[in-house]
């Protein structure tokens, strides 16, 4: 087994700690959405959590997946839709946009009523 000294001396320890002091680490999303203080970062974790939803809802349409992944997955989409909830009361509270209001009807190229759009708003999607 490797001692401490020498774990410390490899090259990834070497470079995350290179990281850590130019401050280049990744910012994680709050666990609690009331534990942002400032607008901006609130609404990039929304759009963080629009974009991880959007790429589980691919996911969940490739017709290969077997029922407990795509149970699985969708358990994991509602678990985001409810966090993007907790995200969009927490942007109201810090003084940005309603994002929980309705909007308008999207209205297609013939003026008919786009029918997916329609079904996302209705899924909370945008």
């Amino acid at each position: 087994m490797a001692r401490n000294a020498e774990k410390a001396m490899t090259a990834l320890a070497r470079f995350r700690q290179a990281q850590l002091e130019e401050g280049k680490v990744k910012e994680r999303r709050p666990f609690l959405a009331s534990e942002c203080t400032e607008l901006p970062k609130a609404e990039k974790w929304r759009r963080q959590i629009i974009g991880e939803i959007s790429k589980k809802v691919a996911q969940i349409q490739n017709a290969g997946l077997g029922e407990f992944r795509i149970r699985d997955l969708n358990d994991e989409i509602n678990k985001l839709l409810r966090e993007k909830g907790h995200w969009e009361v927490r942007i109201k509270e810090l003084g940005g946009p309603d994002y929980g209001v309705s909007r308008p009807e999207s209205q297609g190229l013939l003026g008919q009523t786009n029918e997916l759009v329609q079904e996302c708003v209705r899924m909370h999607c945008l």
